[in-house]
Order: structure tokens, then C-alpha cells, then sequence
């Protein structure tokens, strides 16, 4: 659906049996319309999927050449060097670029969705893959072009630009494996409506299982994307006994955290317990040790996602999803456990 062919004030006047005055006030007094009137008016908007257009009719009639992306989180380092190189090029096509964020609330985000939309976003940028019922739906009856990223699946239906988040950990924690650790931790993210969090999770768990021989994923502690979180986690974990001798995280933020309470709790890193982060920003390379952990290509990320959605906007009949790769890189917080 492009935006000639969008639900207009006219239709949802139609299906609630009302004028158009009556839904403007609605939207704009609701306490001058009745609550019968307002809940006909509500259930049509929800059924046709409409938002109010603040650029009026002149917009509703062409491009704004403006495309929105709403990611988790402005505190997350991965987001932003994305996010800055998806804008680079939309600039380059002469495409504005408007950021929100949720806060890992998916209700606030589909709130965002509906905002972008009604002030004449062209296309969407969205960060994962789940989300629930409501927000899916709307993205179908508005035929909003989005692109989907942070993330891969097999999926003729939506148009993917990521990594495989399972099959990263997965390989992330073989590595741990080769090195002989065989008690092994993790601390992840919080994994409720994060699909990335809970494919890193299922990607530790099944390495393990697959290797057998004796490993354990003795403890998972899941923790916000805060360093301090990070640092409690790791505490928890390694009070256990018997101890891991390794812990992978879901992050480096929350692997940078858990480097600083072993530091304070003398616990050697990686003499006593190896620590594996995911990301690769900035700081893994710069604290002691430096952390191992999965290379993101999250700048090649961003340049494609927005390529494969200015292609969707330009009306290409067939757009194909792409599968970007990771890399595990090997530092000093990775060495085989104490004998």
C-alpha cells in the first residue's frame, strides 16, 4: 500500500457510520464525543490501520522523502554506528532521516511507528524480528516498506538485512570449547520481546549440547545493557561452586561490567576465569584485558539496510533479504581455564 492508497479521514468516517467532523474531534477533543461514537471511531482506525497525516493532503499525494528508524536504544554504541551509516547514504539519495527509540518497550514502539507514519515517513528501519500481533498488523494494512535488522531469519515474507545471532554465539561459544573450558556462564540480555538477546541465549545452549563431553552451562543471568548490571551479574555467577571458568555475555557493554567487578573482586581475567563479550565496540579493545568477542559488522549493516530500502521505495518488484557475516576475535580476556 503506498501512500495515494493509505487509509484516508473518508474511510474510517465510512466504516464507523460517522461525518469526518466527528473523528477530527475525536482525535483532537474526545471529550466533546460520546464514548459509543469514540469506541465506533477507535475500532475503525485500529481495523483500517490509520494514522492522522499531519502533512495534510499535499503529502498523502507523493513522497516526503523522509525515512524513520526506531531502534531499542540512543545508549547503545552498536545502534549508533549503524544508525550514522544507514544515514550517510539515505543523505546521499537526498533522504531525510528521522531516529526514535523505544526502550526495549514494544507498545512505545509501535506508539513510534504510528508517529513516523503519520508525519510521512516513506519507509521504516526496525531493529529485530518479533514483535507482537498489533504492530504487525498495522505495518501490513498501512503496506509501510520497512527493513528489518540486528538480525536474520529465513523468510520469503519480510526483507531481512543482518547476522545470524544464533549461529554467532554458537560459534563464539565453540570457540570457548576449543580452548578446554568445559564450566561455562552466561550473562545475557534481558530476553522478553528481544529476539537477538534470546538467539544469542538458544546459540550458548546448543554449542553445549552439541559438545558434549562433560560441558555444562552451569548459570544464565540476564541483566539490562548497563555496565553496572554487568558487574552485579558477574558477582552472582561467581559465587556458584564449582565456579565456570568462562563466561560468555551478550554484550560488551555488560562483559565490560563484569571485567570491572573482577578487577575489584581480584578475580584474574583470564587466569582464573575467561570472559567473552559480543558487539565489538569500541571498548572491547581498550580495557585490560582487551575482550574477545563477535565482530558485528554493524556500519556495513546500516549502508545496506538503507540501500535495500530505498530500492523498496522505489517500487522494485522483488527486494532480497541479506545475511551479513560475523567475526569472533580473539583477545586476552579468552585463554584455556587454570589446570
Amino acid at each position: 500500500m503506498n501512500k495515494s492508497t493509505a487509509p484516508t479521514l473518508e474511510d474510517v468516517a465510512r466504516m464507523a457510520g460517522v461525518s469526518t467532523a466527528s473523528i477530527s474531534r475525536a482525535l483532537n477533543d474526545p471529550d466533546k464525543v460520546s464514548k459509543p461514537t469514540r469506541e465506533k471511531i477507535e475500532a475503525a482506525i485500529d481495523a483500517l490501520g490509520y494514522t492522522p497525516h499531519f502533512g495534510g493532503r499535499v503529502l498523502a499525494l507523493s513522497r516526503t522523502n523522509t525515512v524513520g528508524a526506531i531502534i531499542p536504544s540512543m545508549a547503545n554504541a552498536m545502534f549508533a554506528s549503524g544508525v550514522q551509516a544507514f544515514q550517510e547514504v539515505l543523505s546521499e539519495a537526498g533522504v531525510n532521516l528521522l531516529v526514535a527509540s523505544t526502550g526495549y518497550d514494544p507498545e512505545h514502539e509501535l506508539r513510534q511507528i504510528k508517529a513516523l507514519v503519520g508525519h510521512g515517513a516513506d519507509g521504516l528501519l526496525l531493529i529485530g524480528s518479533a514483535r507482537p500481533q498489533a504492530t504487525q498488523d498495522f505495518l501490513k494494512k498501512r503496506g509501510v516498506p520497512h527493513v528489518l535488522s540486528w538480525c536474520f531469519r529465513q523468510d520469503p515474507g519480510r526483507t531481512f538485512v543482518g547476522f545470524d545471532n544464533r549461529q554467532a554465539a554458537y560459534d563464539a561459544t565453540s570457540r570457548i570449547l576449543a580452548e578446554g573450558h568445559r564450566r561455562i556462564a552466561m550473562i545475557c540480555g534481558l530476553r522478553q520481546g528481544n529476539d537477538r538477546a534470546q538467539d544469542r541465549y538458544d546459540g550458548v545452549q546448543a554449542a553445549i549440547a552439541d559438545f558434549g563431553q562433560g560441558a555444562q552451562l552451569l548459570q544464565v543471568m540476564e541483566a539490562k545493557y548497563r555496565i553496572e548490571y554487568g558487574a552485579e551479574a558477574f558477582a552472582e555467577i561467581m559465587r556458584t561452586n564449582p565456579a565456570p571458568t568462562a563466561i560468555i555475555c551478550g554484550n560488551d557493554v555488560l562483559a565490560a561490567g563484569a571485567l570491572m567487578r573482577a578487577r575489584d573482586l581480584s578475580v584474574d581475567v583470564p587466569g582464573r576465569v575467561s570472559l567473552v563479550g559480543f558487539d565489538d565496540i569500541g571498548l572491547a579493545s581498550v580495557v585490560t584485558p582487551p575482550l574477545a568477542t563477535v565482530r558485528v559488522p554493524q556500519i556495513e549493516m546500516g549502508r545496506v539496510a538503507a540501500r535495500v530500502l530505498l530500492d523498496r521505495l522505489s517500487g522494485a518488484p522483488e527486494v532480497d533479504s541479506v545475511e551479513l557475516n560475523t567475526e569472533f576475535i580473539h583477545r586476552g580476556s579468552l585463554a584455556p581455564p587454570p589446570v
